[in-house]
């Protein structure tokens, strides 16, 4: 079978066991959210939180209670990284250094997970189970309770009430994340991830001498740091390590993990809102941009040049031969696509249009389908920003779910879109503007700025994949990197909270014989071309700068 075929087989079996999950799994999220029953292990829970899962929240207070709990999650495990030397099961490790203490905390509670250290040979069992992977847990919860904030906003009227963020993050880590983990856990061991608490052992011969690994439960966090979008691998190599993604199947299982969520919220939207066809349209939208960005990806690493690459069977450095260019294609997309960040291969060895693409894929919002929760309402942004553009094309107030968007609620979309790109463009230009911090690239010229643009992208819109051959170990970037981190995760959640709040006390609209059908395939393409154009405008200057200037010159 012919590489390229493989890759192509692969694809339609991802998409098919998407298609599969999204009615079940949509529907059921969407009762997850809606019950007002809380199951003994929640009550528990709550009591020990002293939480009130009944009490209904304005946006002011949900947003206290999300940023309450996620400053009270970067303290946490910033502690436990500096006291990890005294803690039992550092495998005698360390404890981390302050500002790489920062930025690992900051990531993993953004849900970036981006690592400027080596897994296997900084992080003990204590740090990794009871601080990373808790951290994979809440952290995508908090996304998938923002997103559903949102969702409620376009759902209620005459009603500034967006529903309880405590009730919401339990249950989205109790009865969402929990049980789909634990099973994906048990396909992982069975395709030969490990799973122990071995300590640093030797595993056999290598170059005329012994090799040393450490175990950990690594299955268990692989499945959540792909099914919860965060991405941070036990070890260094990510998901290009066999103790991690030992299996072509497990490969795609993870794939899989990555896209599931985020694709079957839009079900879950459109059951909340009381009309899937909306939910189908933004479906669509993210169909289209996730298909032709994985074909476009495919495309470029298979369309190889000279004999080498011909014997190689495709631009194979930096790639496992047990995945090959297809399966390799097929998740750096995925991942660059969501918030995720978990690697497979390494995008730098790509080709200069393919590592293009990676950072195109992030620099669109990761709404295709993006995160757990941030991809549902960095679309829903996007989609108030369609509606607004196609109301002054047509001189008519643009409505979306029978809500006005007025001026208050553009401002606010505004600012959500305008977020991300100033944090990547100053942080990029500062880092090469100042004498020390390029000293940190593996290579010069465009692809070494390729490498800048791409980790201040990853950081900022919370991905945490690295472009490799950046030293991002320093303490300019284990700073900047952190606060990009922080401010692109929690800044916008401002804008959507706020934005949902407007949208709940309004009084719905009734649909006229004007109003713009947001449920068919016209908007959907409308809706493709403003988030193309809109990422456009924004980032043409410098991707010009890094990878279109590499690509175009091989």
């Amino acid at each position: 079978m012919s590489p390229v075929l493989a890759g192509v087989l692969q694809l339609l079996a991802l998409i098919a066991a998407l298609a599969l999950a999204y009615r079940p799994l949509g529907d059921y999220m969407a009762r997850v959210y809606s019950s007002e029953k809380h199951y003994r292990p929640e009550k528990w829970i709550y009591k020990a939180i002293g939480a009130n899962p009944s009490a209904e929240m304005r946006w002011p207070a949900y947003l206290r209670a999300v940023l309450a709990f996620s400053a009270v999650s970067v303290l946490f495990l910033y502690l436990l990284q500096r006291l990890q030397g005294v803690l039992p099961g550092s495998l005698g490790f360390v404890s981390i250094d302050p500002d790489q203490a920062f930025n690992t905390a900051a990531s993993f509670v953004a849900n970036t997970n981006w690592q400027s250290y080596y897994g296997e040979q900084a992080m003990g069992h204590v740090v990794q189970t009871g601080g990373l992977a808790v951290q994979n847990f809440v952290s995508a919860a908090v996304g998938m309770a923002v997103a559903v904030a949102l969702v409620r906003g376009f759902a209620r009227s005459r009603t500034g009430e967006l529903g309880n963020f405590w009730a919401d993050l339990v249950r989205g880590t109790v009865r969402i994340l929990l049980p789909i983990a634990v099973v994906g856990a048990i396909v992982l061991v069975a395709c030969g991830a490990i799973q122990n608490f071995a300590g640093i052992h030797e595993v056999g011969q290598f170059m005329g001498g012994t090799q040393q690994w450490n175990g950990g439960a690594v299955a268990s966090q692989e499945v959540i740091k792909e099914l919860g979008t965060n991405g941070g691998g036990y070890f260094n190599a990510n998901s290009a390590h066999p103790f991690e993604n030992p299996t072509p199947f497990s490969n795609l299982f993870e794939v899989f993990l990555i896209l599931v969520i985020p694709f079957a919220m839009t079900r879950t939207f459109g059951r909340m809102v009381g009309n899937l066809r909306q939910g189908y349209a933004i479906l669509a939208t993210m169909g289209v941009i996730w298909i032709s960005f994985t074909a476009l990806m495919m495309w470029t690493e298979f369309a190889h040049h000279g004999p080498a690459f011909d014997v190689a069977g495709g631009a194979m450095e930096g790639k496992e031969n047990r995945f090959g260019v297809g399966a390799s294609a097929i998740f750096s997309v995925a991942t660059t696509l969501t918030s995720t960040g978990a690697v497979n291969s390494f995008h730098s060895s790509y080709t200069g249009l393919g590592g293009g693409i990676t950072m195109l894929g992030m620099q669109l919002g990761e709404i295709a389908p993006g995160g757990v929760g941030s991809g549902l309402y960095g679309m829903l942004i996007m989609a108030m920003i369609a509606v607004f553009i196609a109301g002054l094309m047509v001189g008519r107030t643009p409505e979306y779910l029978g809500k006005k968007i007025g001026t208050r609620e553009i401002k606010l979309a505004a600012c959500y879109i305008l977020i991300t790109p100033a944090l990547v463009l100053c942080f990029t230009a500062a880092a090469m503007g100042l004498p020390t911090p390029p000293n940190s690239m593996l290579n010069s010229g465009a692809h070494g700025f390729s490498e800048v643009l791409y980790a201040y992208t990853s950081g900022a819109n919370n991905n945490g994949s690295a472009f490799a051959g950046l030293n991002a170990d320093t303490q300019w970037f284990n700073s900047t990197i952190g606060i990009a981190m922080l401010l692109g995760r929690f800044l916008p959640m401002v804008f959507v909270l706020a934005l949902a709040g407007s949208l709940a006390e309004q009084k719905p609209v009734p649909e006229t014989a004007g109003t713009l059908r947001t449920d068919k395939p016209l908007y959907a393409g409308l809706l493709v071309g403003t988030i193309l154009i809109v990422t456009g405008l924004t980032y043409f200057p410098a991707l010009a700068l890094g990878p279109l200037a590499e690509g175009l010159a091989a």
